[in-house]
Formats: C-alpha cells, structure tokens, sequence
C-alpha cells in the first residue's frame, strides 16, 4: 500500500477502480481526506490511497520517461537523462542501483517504484522528472 506522504504532484501511479486498472500522473493531493487526484490522460479522478499502486521501475518504464540507455561492456546499464544518471549492474536487475546528478550521489539498495525514483529525480535536481525529453 502507498503512503500518501511519499506521493508527490507529477507522480505517476495506477489506479484500480473496481477492477479498471488506470495509469495516470498525480495533479492534486487532498492532505485532510489522504486522497489524490490523477490524470489518465482524459480526465482527473480523485482516489484513495487503497485504490492506488505503485509503477514497477522497468526498461519500458525508463523509456516512457525518456531516459536515454547505454549498455556497457561490463554489463552494467546506464540510464541518462540531462545531466541525471542511473547505473544498474546488469540489464533488468533494478535491486540496486546507483543515482547521481552532478556532484550528488545516492546508492540505492532495494528496489523502489516509479514514484519514488521521482521523488529522487526532484530532490536531486529541483525539476520533475515526467515523460518529457529535455532540449
């Protein structure tokens, strides 16, 4: 289950809406009912936070979001984008991985959802890390 403490605007989650599995980006949060308000791309829709999951960090889900990906002859796999990197050991194996945007350096030791490799993106470099590609 999400905290809703961990959810930030710009997040992406799936929402479960009596069986109807809807991906979408968290426009608003309502703190005094603990629930959020998501984009499916049509039309926002608000949720509790039982009603929502979190994206499995994945190559696809990378790829959505427009990191660039570099295949090193090490077998380590590296995801880029801007100035902002990620270095997996192997390619599919998100367990643990490295972060790091200029001189700022976070090692992660456990898998972790889309929403929080977000939340890093934004604490790291004060921009919203969403399915944009920068110029």
């Amino acid at each position: 289950m999400l905290k809703f403490n961990e959810i930030k605007k710009g997040d992406f989650l799936v929402a479960d809406n009596e069986g109807d599995l809807r991906r979408g980006e968290v426009t608003d949060l309502n703190g005094d009912e603990k629930q959020v308000c998501l984009n499916n791309g049509v039309q926002d829709f608000w949720y509790e936070t039982n009603q929502l999951f979190p994206l499995e960090i994945n190559d696809e889900e990378l790829s959505n979001l427009k990191f660039n990906k570099q295949q090193n002859d090490d077998g380590t796999v590296k995801y880029s984008k801007g100035a902002f990197r990620m270095l997996i050991p192997r390619a599919g194996d998100f367990s643990h991985f490295e972060l790091w945007y200029r001189d700022e350096k976070r090692h992660i030791m456990e898998p972790i959802p889309v929403h929080v490799l977000q939340n890093h993106f934004y604490e790291m470099t004060k921009v919203h890390l969403n399915n944009q590609s920068f110029d």
